[in-house]
């Protein structure tokens, strides 16, 4: 196999294992985000310095802004997810924040201009009808949780994350992606210390896993996987970026023992095989 698939699977397989990381450190979720965006920004703006890459802001002060608006709802994305973490679990927190994609096919005609096609309203509804499967029997029972509203809110800020990303394409991957972190530290920051009221206090098992999430999973899973994206073909990235929320549900029942109900089972398959089909489809048209 091409050592650059190799390296975007790892990355994905990085990704997918952050939600069991963060169990393991006694600190909020904005905490956990703001360890995660330091130690991850420190990394990937050192690797900008060893590789001597040229930054140019002249002409692109528009994609520089779009890319400060996209670390924004990184940050927002991050937080809403890893506090969904905490209170309805990885398995549910990540199949709310993959229907960012299709929330991006349902606004591409008004963004992109881009024409809906069959493939992506089957993929549109099919995730529609996972999501009510997923949560739909619980949310029914004890209304709109704090948990799922911040699962919701990891979809939106997600889905603009794309966005915005998206429409700085002339950026390199690896700049911009530092960027992002950049800017996502610097809001998270701001909100920490806003909400902070007094002295932290964090075990060696805390301190372990924070640099694990940080360097390893954040700093080194970004690095490869935007090698990755360099060096393979668009149709490829698009179905092995899907391997992020399939090894995050695997993880969360090995290592955390979470469990989901036989509807819910089916929900998961209707939102993944919704989101990735209609990405797999469409690399093909």
């Amino acid at each position: 196999m091409n050592k650059f698939y190799l390296i975007f699977i790892l990355s994905n397989l990085l990704f997918g294992a952050n939600g069991i990381i963060a169990s393991f450190i006694s600190l909020s979720s904005y905490e956990i985000v703001l360890c995660r965006t330091v130690l991850g920004s420190i990394f990937l703006t050192a690797i900008l310095l060893i590789t001597r890459q040229k930054i140019v802001f002249r002409g692109n002060i528009k994609s520089w802004l779009l890319l400060a608006g996209s670390g924004l709802a990184m940050s927002g994305n991050w937080m809403f997810l890893y506090e969904a973490f905490n209170q309805i679990g990885v398995s549910l927190a990540i199949l709310y924040c993959y229907c960012g994609p299709v929330l991006v096919i349902a606004l591409s005609p008004i963004l992109f201009h881009e024409r809906i096609t069959i493939i992506k309203m089957v993929g549109l509804a099919s995730v529609i009808i996972g999501m009510v499967l997923v949560n739909g029997a619980d949310v029914q029972a004890n209304g709109l949780t704090w948990g799922v509203f911040c699962g919701i809110m990891s979809c939106i800020c997600f889905a603009l994350l794309i966005i915005l990303t998206k429409k700085a394409h002339d950026i390199p991957g690896l700049q911009s992606s530092a960027c992002q972190l950049i800017v996502a530290t610097i809001s998270v920051g701001i909100f920490t210390l806003s909400m902070h009221t007094g002295p932290i206090s964090v075990g060696t098992e805390s301190i372990i896993a924070i640099l694990i999430l940080g360097v390893l999973n954040t700093g080194v899973g970004c690095f490869l996987y935007f090698t990755g994206i360099q060096h393979l073909p668009a149709q490829s990235v698009s179905i092995l970026g899907y391997l992020e929320p399939l090894s995050a549900l695997i993880f969360a029942a090995i290592f955390l023992g979470e469990t989901l109900s036989i509807p819910q089972i089916v929900g998961a398959m209707f939102i993944l095989g919704g989101v990735a089909g209609s990405e797999l489809l469409k690399s093909k048209q």
